[in-house]
C-alpha cells in the first residue's frame, strides 16, 4: 500500500513531535517517498536536520526559505507540495493549528500547504486534556471533520503536564496504519469524471414562515460528495437546506424547493458522467402559498397539495448512453420489492435502498445500512458502517457498472 506513495508530513509544535521521527522511519522502510514541513515552533522540539536526515529530503520550515541555504523556489513550494502529495498527515496538530485551518488562516508553511492540498488530509490532534476538551477546540475539530478531513482522535493517558486524559498523540504504528487506511479509501479512480450529487430535504412554503419538509439531514449526500472529490472527481453538489459544511473541493449549489432543485439538476445533468440523487425531494407542495404569515384559528387548516416534478423520472427519460443514474429509496414496507420497482420505473442503473427499520440508519445519524440493487439484478446488502464508507461502496458499484457499459 505504501510503496511509491508520496506522503507529506506536516508537523506543528507539541511535545510529541519526537514520535514523528519513528513515523518517518516506518514510512521510509515501507517504501514511501516522504517529505516534511514544520512550523517554527515544531523546530523548537526536534530540529529540521533530524527529519531531513531520516526522510532524505529537504525540510521546509518557512514559506520563504533563505536563498543562500536552500534551492527551493521562493513562495511556491506549498503549492508544489499541494499537487505532489498522495496524502498528508498533520501530526501533532495543536489547538492553534486546528483553529487556523477552521478559519482558513495561512500564516506559515503548514497551514498554507493544507489549504493548497488536493489530496486527503489526516489530522491527529495532540495537546493537554483541558485544551482538547475546550468547546472552541471541539468545535474546530468537528468543523474540519465535516469538511472531509480525516480526524484521528487523541489517545488517553499521562500527559506532559502531569495530568491524565485525552490528548496524547497516537503511537507511530497507529499513525502509519491510518495513512494506509485512508489511502485504501481514496484511490484516484474518479479523475476526469464529472459527478452530480443531490442532498438534503426541500422546503415547500405554506406561508413566509411555515413549510412542508422532511427529516433529511443531508449527511449521506455530503458523504458521497466528499468521497467522490477525494477520489479525483469533479463534483457538483446541489443541496437543499442543511446545516453542514461544504466538503473540500466540491462545488455547492444551494436550493430550497423541489422546483428549484429540478431546475438546477436539469441545467447540469447533460454534462455529468454520474448522477446520484440522494436528496429527499418533497413529493407534494402547497398549490398556493400565502404572501403573509397566516394567523392561527380555532378551525382546522386545510392545505391543498399538488405533486412536485419527478426529477428522477425526468433524468431517466433523458439519460445519455454512457451516463449512470443512481437513485435512493427509503421504504418502510416491502422494501426490496418497492426499490426494484422504482429502479425499473425510473430507468436507473443503481438504486440504494434505505430502511427506517434498521437501527443505525435513521435520519441525522453518522452511520447507515443500505442495500445496493443494480439494473442487472445484483443485490448487495451492506452492514452498518459510517456514511463515508457507504459512499465508497456506492462509488465502487458505479465504477463497476460503467466498466460493464
Amino acid at each position: 500500500m505504501l510503496t511509491g506513495k508520496k506522503i507529506l508530513l506536516g508537523i506543528t509544535g507539541g511535545i510529541s513531535v519526537y514520535k514523528m521521527c519513528t513515523v518517518v522511519r516506518l514510512l521510509k522502510k515501507a517504501g514511501a517517498d516522504v517529505r516534511v514541513i514544520m512550523t517554527p515552533s515544531a523546530a523548537e522540539f526536534v530540529t529540521p536536520l533530524t527529519f531531513s536526515t531520516l526522510s532524505q529530503n529537504e525540510v521546509l520550515t518557512s514559506l520563504f526559505p533563505d536563498k543562500k541555504n536552500s534551492s527551493t523556489n521562493l513562495g511556491v513550494k506549498h503549492i508544489d507540495y499541494g499537487l505532489w502529495a498522495d496524502v498528508m498527515l498533520l501530526a501533532p496538530a495543536t489547538a492553534n493549528t486546528l483553529a487556523r485551518l477552521t478559519y482558513g488562516l495561512a500564516e506559515e508553511i503548514v497551514s498554507s500547504t493544507v489549504l493548497a492540498l488536493r489530496a486527503p488530509v489526516i489530522i491527529a490532534p495532540a495537546m493537554d486534556v483541558d485544551m482538547w476538551n475546550n468547546d472552541a477546540t471541539q468545535h474546530n475539530a468537528a468543523v474540519l471533520k465535516s469538511r472531509g478531513y480525516f480526524l484521528l482522535p487523541p489517545n488517553k493517558g499521562e500527559l506532559a503536564s502531569g495530568l491524565s486524559g485525552e490528548g496524547r498523540l497516537p503511537e507511530p504504528q497507529t499513525l502509519v496504519a491510518e495513512i494506509e487506511r485512508v489511502l485504501a479509501k481514496t484511490p484516484r479512480d474518479l479523475q476526469r469524471k464529472k459527478i452530480l450529487i443531490t442532498a438534503g430535504p426541500t422546503y415547500e412554503a405554506i406561508d413566509p414562515v411555515r413549510f412542508i419538509g422532511n427529516r433529511s439531514s443531508g449527511k449521506m449526500g455530503y458523504a458521497l460528495a466528499a468521497a467522490a472529490a477525494l477520489r479525483g472527481a469533479e463534483v457538483t453538489l446541489i443541496s437543499g437546506p442543511v446545516s453542514l459544511e461544504t466538503p473540500r473541493h466540491v462545488k455547492r449549489i444551494n436550493v430550497e424547493t423541489a422546483e428549484e432543485m429540478f431546475r438546477a439538476v436539469i441545467k447540469s445533468a447533460s454534462k455529468q458522467d454520474i448522477i446520484i440523487m440522494s436528496a429527499a425531494v418533497a413529493d407534494y407542495s402547497p398549490r398556493s402559498s400565502a404572501k403573509e404569515k397566516m394567523k392561527k384559528k380555532e378551525s382546522p387548516l386545510l392545505v391543498e397539495l399538488q405533486p412536485t416534478k419527478d426529477i428522477l423520472k425526468s433524468l431517466g427519460e433523458k439519460k445519455k448512453k454512457n451516463q449512470l443514474l443512481i437513485g435512493f429509496a427509503l421504504e418502510t414496507t416491502d422494501e426490496l420489492k418497492n426499490a426494484k420497482q422504482k429502479l425499473q420505473n425510473k430507468n436507473l442503473d443503481l438504486i440504494v435502498l434505505n430502511s427506517l427499520r434498521d437501527k443505525g440508519a435513521a435520519f441525522g445519524v453518522e452511520t447507515n445500512i443500505v442495500t445496493l440493487i443494480d439494473k442487472h439484478g445484483v443485490v448487495k446488502k451492506l452492514p452498518r458502517m459510517p456514511k463515508f464508507d457507504v459512499a465508497g461502496e456506492i462509488l465502487n458499484s458505479a465504477l463497476a457498472l460503467q466498466k460493464k457499459k
